[in-house]
């Protein structure tokens, strides 16, 4: 499974593994020992390209779908419901998928997966094959408005597969319990987890450049994080998600040119959850980290569908009760809900640093807590401003 020669990193560490100075190529035990020893030093190179390509090629592609999409009518057409006012065209998750997949075969090209462990580079193609069926899914409900509960269906299948393979959730690390292991509940656990995660960003993007930019948010913190507890096959797929999901806010930022639909939010949800299996599970604080992470999306979603339970109304039903609907007729623009979602995105993920135990994580915690403070305060004049006197 390992991808060409590893010539990066012989190239940038090959002299670091002998005492005498000696140039050698390193062997596997070699590149495992002096990993976690020189991470800062290597990792970012892989992580830059991942990142780098990701955004370039979702820039380059996006203007494409969307010529193809008006083409050929694969639009979104306003209703009572939806925030915009013009058809968009829909299926612009095709260029976050092929900017993610892009990113991570020309990391294997290089042959920079040459010095992760097999078990991790697998974990890498397991989350990818099952981001790659949620994204087909997706699609297909871009395309042809599938029913919801075989929707569902699908999606607990395509979990259960995801768990097959290793993308698992094994134990938890709960407070005053140490690490628990799961046995048999780390299916439900772990299906419960992938699902959730996905239609959380699917149920979050309904104003433009939203879930883009939430899981952007995300995908940078987890990155860090993992790069931070030495989780670097999660790294190398935080920093392609980044990448994509930033690159993607070039056209979809409000007033957005191009949706990212069913199949970008379906994607991007499977990889920020598998990321979260993968790479943060596996710290002491596991329990807790993820959920800050992902905290918007996973309330709001919550909230919402307790709020529908109590009034007798299918869960999948779709109105106008998230927070960023909440936020608009409350008197906020469109583009400043957006921002104030993203601050509330970005401190929850910086909570997520502080506890992963980073030395300046808590000072990054106070600086987004003193910009979540300006924003509600702006915000907070914004609404006032707007009521009649």
């Amino acid at each position: 499974m390992h991808g060409g020669t590893p010539v990066f990193w012989t190239i940038l560490s090959c002299r670091k593994f002998t005492a005498s100075g000696t140039s050698r190529v390193p062997s596997t035990l070699d590149r495992r020992y002096t990993l976690n020893r020189c991470h800062a030093d290597v990792w970012y190179v892989p992580n830059l390209i991942a990142f780098l390509t990701a955004a370039l090629v979702v820039l380059w592609t996006t203007p494409a779908v969307r010529a193809v999409g008006l083409r050929q009518g694969w639009v979104d057409l306003p209703n009572e419901r939806k925030i915009h006012t013009r058809p968009m065209v829909r299926p612009g998750g095709i260029s976050i998928f092929a900017g993610v997949t892009c990113a991570l075969l020309l990391v294997w090209t290089l042959g920079l997966f040459g010095f992760l462990p097999q078990d991790r580079e697998y974990e890498i193609w397991g989350v990818t094959i099952g981001a790659v069926c949620f994204f087909l899914l997706g699609l297909a409900d871009d395309f042809f408005n599938l029913p919801a509960l075989p929707r569902l269906l699908i999606q607990i299948a395509i979990a259960c597969g995801a768990w097959k393979v290793g993308v698992d959730i094994e134990t938890l690390s709960l407070p005053y319990f140490g690490v628990v292991k799961l046995g048999w509940l780390s299916l439900p656990i772990t299906v419960l987890w992938l699902v959730g995660v996905v239609n959380a960003i699917n149920f979050i993007d309904g104003l433009d450049g939203l879930a883009a930019g939430v899981c952007g948010i995300a995908a940078v913190v987890t990155l860090i994080v993992t790069l931070f507890t030495g989780q670097f096959a999660a790294a190398l797929i935080s920093a392609a998600v980044a990448g994509s999901a930033l690159g993607f806010l070039r056209y979809n930022f409000n007033p957005a040119q191009i949706f990212m639909g069913d199949g970008g939010a379906y994607f991007l949800g499977f990889m920020l959850g598998g990321l979260s299996v993968i790479g943060v599970v596996k710290l002491t604080v596991a329990i807790v980290i993820p959920f800050c992470i992902l905290a918007v999306p996973i309330f709001d979603t919550t909230s919402v569908i307790v709020q529908r339970l109590r009034t007798g109304v299918s869960p999948f039903k779709p109105d106008k009760r998230h927070l960023h609907h909440r936020l608009l007729k409350a008197g906020l623009s469109h583009r400043f809900a957006v921002l104030v979602i993203y601050a509330l995105t970005l401190w929850a993920g910086t909570i997520a640093l502080a506890l992963s135990g980073m030395p300046a994580g808590g000072t990054y915690a106070v600086g987004a807590t003193l910009l979540l403070a300006y924003t509600g305060w702006e915000a907070w004049k914004r609404v006032q401003d707007r009521r009649p006197r």
